[in-house]
C-alpha cells in the first residue's frame, strides 16, 4: 500500500490515463529519465500526482521560480492533504551578495532581508524529511545551494519526553548550543523563555509554542500552547526540537575548524606578502580573525557559510550539502523521486549557477576579502546534481534537447480532459504607418472588451521597466491593472496572482514570470508586445509557454504584435497548429464540447 493518499474529484481523462500508465511503468522499470510532454492545461500535475501515489518514497519537485513553486505547492497539498507537502525556496525578500569590483575598488557587503515565514517553511521541510517518509518538497532551483550538514542538523535535535531525567540548566545549555535565543519578552521563532520551572520554546518550523514543565529534575509535562493566548491546545508524550539554523556545528568541530582556518589564513597571508600585496594581507587577517572570535564565543558569525568546508570537515572542492542531502540514500543511491517542472528552463538555471557563483567569489579571494576555502560554499555543479537525484521525470510543454536525448521515453499529453484546444493566434503589426496606429492603441481596444466582459488579460513586455511604465499608463487610463516581475517579494507575488484570479484587477502586466506553468483559467487574452524581437524572451519556447496562459479558457486567444515573422514566431505558431489539429480531431471523433477549466481560488502559501 502506498504511503501517499491521493485525493481528487477528478478522474483521469484525455491523454492522462495513457500518460500515467507509461510513467508508472517507467519508474518500475528503473528508467533514469522520463519526460512528460504535456500542453498547458492538460493536467500534468494531476498525472504526476497519480504517479507519485503508486510509490513509497519521498518526492522532490523543482520549479524554475518561486511563483510557480507556490502554485505547485498548493496543488500538491490539495492532492495529498494527509501527507507532508512542503515549500522550500530562497528565504530572501532582498539579497545583495558580497562582491568586490576591482575596477572601481568598490567592496559591496552582503545585504539581505530574510522573510521569516519562508524561513519557517524551509525548516518545516527539512524537519519533515528527518521524521517521516510521506514527504513532498516543492522547491525552487535554490535547493542546490549549500545548506549545512544534515547529520549535524539531526544530531543537534533535542529529544524530550515525559519523565525524562534532565536538569533545568542542562536544557538551557542544549537550547543555547543549537542556536536558540533566550528572551524575557515575546517568544518568537528560534527563541525560548523560562518562568520558574516552565520553559516556553518556539521551534523554527512552526508558529506554535512547546510548553515544558519540570518537577524535581524531570520533565513533568509537555504541551502545545497557543502563541497568543498561551492556552494549552493538547498534551504530548514527546517532542523533537530541531535547530533554528540549518548551518550548525558542535564545539569540538568548531575548535578543529578554527585551527584549520588559522592555518589557511597563515598560508594565504604569506602568499600576499611574498607578492608585496600588503593591503590584501592586512585586510584578510583582520576580517578572518574577527570571524573566528565570533564563532568561538557565540558559535556563529556573519557569513559563517564561507567557512563551511572547515566546519564540516570536507575536502577542498568537495560538493556541499544541500537540500538534496536531507533526502534518503542507500549505499549512495537516491531513494526518492525527482520531478523537474518546466524542465526546459529549470535545467539551464541549475547548469549555470555554479559558474556565476564562482566568478564572484574569485574576485573576493584575489583581493583579500575571503579565504580560498570560501569557494567551497557554493551551489552544486550540474554533474554533482545529476549524481544526487536518482530517477527523474521532466515535465514541460516544450522540453529541451537534454530531456529529449536523455529520456528513456517521451510521454505526450496533448489532449486535455476538458476538450480545450490551444487558443487561436493572431499576428498584428507593432506599428501601422498609414494609420499612425501602434500596438498599444490596438491593445487598449482589446482590453476594453476584456473589462466589459469581466474577463482577464495578460500582457507580456520585454523589460521590467516597460512593464511598470505600461502599468502606470493603463492605470491612468482607468483600467484595474497590476504588474508582476522578479523584484516583487516572494509572498507578495502569490497575493497578486490570487487577487488577479479573484477579479480585484483585470489586467496583469509582466515579463518572464508570466510564462511557465501559471494556472490562471480566467485569462481569455494573452498579448505579447514586440513579439518579433528575436531572443531569449521571444524564442520559440518562450512564445509557446506565454501563449499557453490563454489555453485554460474556451474563449482564450493570443495576439502577437510583430512587424516581421521571425523564425521563432513561425515555429511556435506551426507547433500550436499541429496541436490544435490533433485536439480538434479528437473532439470531433469523441463528440466532446470544450469547457473552460474551473478551479477554486485559494491562497497559494499557508501563512500561520
Amino acid at each position: 500500500m502506498s504511503i501517499f493518499k491521493l485525493k481528487s474529484k477528478y478522474k483521469a481523462s484525455g491523454d492522462q490515463p495513457k500518460a500515467i500508465k507509461k510513467l508508472i511503468e517507467g519508474v518500475k522499470k528503473g528508467y533514469r529519465y522520463q519526460t512528460l510532454l504535456g500542453v498547458t492545461g492538460s493536467g500534468k500535475t494531476f498525472s504526476i500526482a497519480s504517479t507519485i501515489n503508486h510509490f513509497n518514497m519521498p518526492v522532490l519537485v523543482i520549479a524554475p521560480n518561486k511563483a510557480l513553486a507556490a502554485q505547485l505547492y498548493r496543488e500538491y497539498k490539495n492532492f495529498f492533504p494527509q501527507n507532508s507537502v512542503n515549500y522550500f525556496v530562497s528565504y530572501y525578500d532582498y539579497y545583495q551578495p558580497e562582491a568586490y569590483l576591482p575596477i572601481t575598488d568598490t567592496y559591496i557587503e552582503k545585504e539581505a532581508m530574510i522573510n521569516e515565514e519562508i524561513d519557517r517553511l524551509r525548516h518545516q521541510a527539512t524537519s519533515a524529511l528527518m521524521t517521516r517518509n510521506d514527504v513532498i518538497i516543492v522547491a525552487s532551483v535554490s535547493c542546490i545551494y549549500n545548506l549545512g550538514v544534515p547529520l549535524n542538523y539531526l544530531e543537534s535535535a533535542i529529544h524530550l519526553e515525559i519523565n525524562k531525567s534532565i536538569t533545568r540548566g542542562d536544557l538551557i545549555r542544549q537550547l543555547v548550543r543549537v542556536q536558540f535565543l533566550r528572551t524575557k519578552g515575546a517568544v518568537k521563532r528560534g527563541c525560548f523563555r523560562i518562568r520558574g520551572d516552565v520553559f516556553e520554546i518556539m521551534p523554527a518550523s512552526s508558529n506554535i509554542i512547546y510548553r515544558i514543565e519540570f518537577d524535581k529534575q524531570k520533565i513533568k509535562e509537555i504541551a502545545l500552547a497557543d502563541p497568543l493566548t498561551r492556552k494549552i491546545r493538547e498534551g504530548l508524550k514527546e517532542i523533537v526540537i530541531f535547530p533554528p539554523k540549518h548551518f550548525i556545528s558542535n564545539r569540538p568541530k568548531v575548535s578543529e575548524a578554527t585551527k584549520e582556518i588559522k592555518e589557511e589564513l597563515k598560508e594565504r597571508i604569506k602568499y600576499f606578502k611574498d607578492n608585496n600585496l600588503y593591503l590584501e594581507a592586512e585586510r584578510l587577517n583582520r576580517r578572518t580573525l574577527y570571524d573566528i572570535e565570533m564563532f568561538e564565543s557565540i558559535g556563529y558569525c556573519h557569513g559563517i557559510e564561507n567557512y563551511s568546508r572547515h566546519l564540516t570537515g570536507k575536502l577542498a572542492g568537495e560538493p556541499p550539502d544541500t537540500l538534496l542531502s536531507y533526502f534518503p540514500y542507500k549505499d549512495n543511491i537516491p531513494q526518492f523521486l525527482t520531478i523537474i517542472d518546466e524542465s526546459h528552463i529549470s535545467l539551464p538555471q541549475i547548469r549555470g549557477m555554479y559558474e556565476g557563483d564562482r566568478s564572484r567569489k574569485e574576485a573576493l579571494i584575489q583581493y583579500g576579502w575571503r579565504l580560498p576555502s570560501a569557494l567551497d560554499n557554493r551551489p552544486l555543479k550540474f554533474s554533482e546534481f545529476e549524481q544526487r537525484i536518482g530517477q527523474v521525470i521532466f515535465t514541460s510543454a516544450t522540453p529541451g534537447d537534454f530531456e529529449l536525448k536523455k529520456s528513456s521515453q517521451i510521454v505526450e499529453q496533448i489532449i486535455r480532459p476538458t476538450g480545450l484546444i490551444d487558443p487561436p493566434v493572431e499576428i498584428r503589426p507593432v506599428f501601422e504607418k498609414d494609420n499612425n496606429r501602434t500596438q498599444i492603441d490596438d491593445l487598449i481596444e482589446e482590453l476594453e472588451e476584456v473589462v466589459k466582459k469581466n474577463e482577464r488579460a495578460i500582457i507580456n513586455t520585454l523589460t521590467k521597466k516597460m512593464a511598470e511604465d505600461l502599468y502606470n499608463f493603463l492605470k491612468d487610463k482607468g483600467f484595474k491593472v497590476n504588474y508582476l516581475h522578479s523584484e516583487i517579494k516572494t509572498l507578495q507575488r502569490t497575493v497578486i496572482l490570487t487577487d488577479f484570479r479573484k477579479g480585484k484587477f483585470n489586467i496583469l502586466v509582466g515579463v518572464n514570470l508570466l510564462r511557465e506553468g501559471l494556472d490562471l483559467p480566467e485569462v481569455t487574452l494573452v498579448a505579447i508586445l514586440d513579439a518579433d524581437r528575436e531572443g531569449f524572451l521571444r524564442s520559440e519556447t518562450s512564445l509557446i509557454q506565454t501563449m499557453g496562459r490563454a489555453a485554460r479558457n474556451v474563449l482564450g486567444k493570443v495576439i502577437l504584435y510583430a512587424d516581421n515573422i521571425t523564425g521563432s514566431i513561425k515555429k511556435a505558431t506551426e507547433e500550436v497548429e499541429r496541436r490544435r489539429k490533433k485536439q480538434i480531431e479528437y473532439n470531433v471523433r469523441n463528440k466532446i464540447k470544450p469547457k473552460s477549466i474551473r478551479k477554486s481560488i485559494e491562497n497559494l502559501i499557508d501563512i500561520e
